[in-house]
């Protein structure tokens, strides 16, 4: 079924084939070309308003406390996916997240301004929220349509499935989730269970969940909920969205993004890309995607200039939500890397926890995968690519309460092959107010 004069539809990343595609179409890939669609707005349209109107309007609606437009995503509704229905959306209140003033550590670098968008602050702790809305209210919009969709399914490391299953059973629609055995957190285990996803633990590794989940997302009755469906972006695109009107429309110098199976870093490049056709941002940051070490395709292909791509088996990292070596929004995270200057860097394992420790000595509370970005912040300042007049944003992906085992390893010195520089084990030590006052003295002098 090919897309009418619509606001918004579904169209091929190759060129080559620009079939339209409407949004309530179940449909992940060009049928031409096999490649991922992507959500395309009737740019036209959303130029009707002048960029002051539109800042207006966002204004207006930041100061709602109820209803759709309360929601950092949806109170962008027209710019995210104007074609559901304001009765179907299912909102948890995602987005409008702080924009952390991470001043002591910027000042500590060298460099005139850093900032923390903190995505993690949301109702499953995690940027996930963001995607999740938009697809599960469309979901919830063809239900109403007549669609025969029988459960929304993901493949997940852990942020994902808690998305999904949260988002699900607020609008009363049955989850699926494949997570890789034995490879995430307990916290991130346990959201999907509380919230009554059917969780299969298969024997595997993300990718190969991710095998599993595209053949039984095949059949129609069963959708598919990650970011190789292109509704995930439009909501996460909003990350960039809201850090500029933070900044009062200003555009910061670098935004850094850590990359596992690339939905987020193209998600933001997207809503760059789209703000600044329309004339809401006079000029492009440059965008850098951070990968561990021990997962790091996009890293190697970036050091061949992107000539080639070449997927391998991810090795176990503390970054557990991005310990992916087949990432399926490649394409698309090459496309924008290009189109704003953009660089990737990798983090050690050892890099990306003392970057955590360090963040957290300033009043953060960071996940391993903000840590990757964080230790490629600070390598980038080192090789001088960041200067000392820059702005930079990095972008916070997940609360580290979902990562209380690695921060406890971490301060117990516990994580093989990891000098802690910046542990801070409590001091056990007798009742004594003397000894007490001791070790007081010799703390703070």
């Amino acid at each position: 079924m090919k897309a009418k004069n619509d606001k918004a539809w579904f169209q091929s990343i190759d060129e080559n084939f620009q079939d339209r595609y409407p949004l309530n179409e179940i449909i992940y890939r060009c049928p031409h070309s096999g490649e991922l669609l992507e959500v395309r707005h009737d740019l036209d349209s959303l130029k009707s308003k002048s960029p002051a109107q539109w800042q207006e309007l966002f204004a207006q609606r930041q100061m709602q406390a109820a209803g759709p437009f309360a929601s950092g995503v949806w109170s962008k509704k027209e710019w995210v996916c104007p074609v559901v229905e304001d009765r179907h959306i299912v909102s948890m209140g995602e987005g409008r997240t702080p924009l952390f003033n991470a001043a002591a550590l910027a000042q500590e670098t060298g460099i005139r301004r850093l900032w923390v968008k903190l995505c993690g602050n949301s109702h499953t702790g995690s940027f996930k929220d963001l995607g999740m809305t938009v697809l599960v209210s469309m979901v919830r919009q063809m239900i109403a349509d007549g669609k025969k969709i029988k459960a929304v399914a993901c493949a997940s490391t852990g942020d994902t499935s808690a998305a999904l299953a949260a988002y699900c059973a607020a609008a009363g629609i049955p989850a699926l989730v494949l997570l890789p055995k034995g490879k995430i957190s307990t916290a991130q285990l346990i959201q999907p269970i509380a919230n009554g996803a059917l969780t299969l633990a298969l024997d595997t590794d993300f990718d190969g969940c991710m095998k599993v989940v595209q053949e039984l997302t095949e059949s129609k009755e069963i959708y598919l909920a990650n970011s190789m469906n292109s509704l995930r972006v439009e909501g996460q695109k909003t990350v960039a969205m809201e850090v500029v009107q933070q900044l009062d429309w200003r555009v910061p110098d670098w935004i850094i993004v850590p990359g596992g199976n690339l939905g987020n870093v193209s998600a933001i490049g997207k809503g760059l890309l789209e703000m600044h056709e329309v004339g809401l941002i006079d000029r492009l940051p440059r965008l850098v995607c951070a990968q561990a070490q021990e997962a790091n395709p996009l890293f190697e292909s970036y050091q061949r200039s992107f000539e080639d791509f070449a997927a391998k088996p991810a090795n176990t990292t503390l970054a557990t939500a991005i310990q992916i070596g087949d990432p399926v929004s490649v394409r698309k995270a090459i496309k924008v890397l290009k189109r704003l200057d953009g660089i990737v860097e990798q983090a050690s394992e050892e890099e990306l926890a003392n970057a955590c420790a360090r963040a957290d000595g300033h009043g953060l509370f960071t996940c391993p995968q903000t840590g990757v970005a964080l230790a490629a912040f600070l390598k980038l300042v080192e090789k001088k690519e960041i200067k000392s007049q820059d702005e930079v944003v990095v972008i916070s992906t997940a609360h580290g309460l979902k990562f209380t085992d690695f921060k406890v390893r971490y301060h117990e010195q516990d994580l093989p092959g990891i000098a802690s520089r910046f542990a801070n084990p409590p001091v056990e030590i007798p009742a004594d107010v003397s000894i007490v006052r001791q070790k007081i003295d010799e703390h703070f002098g």
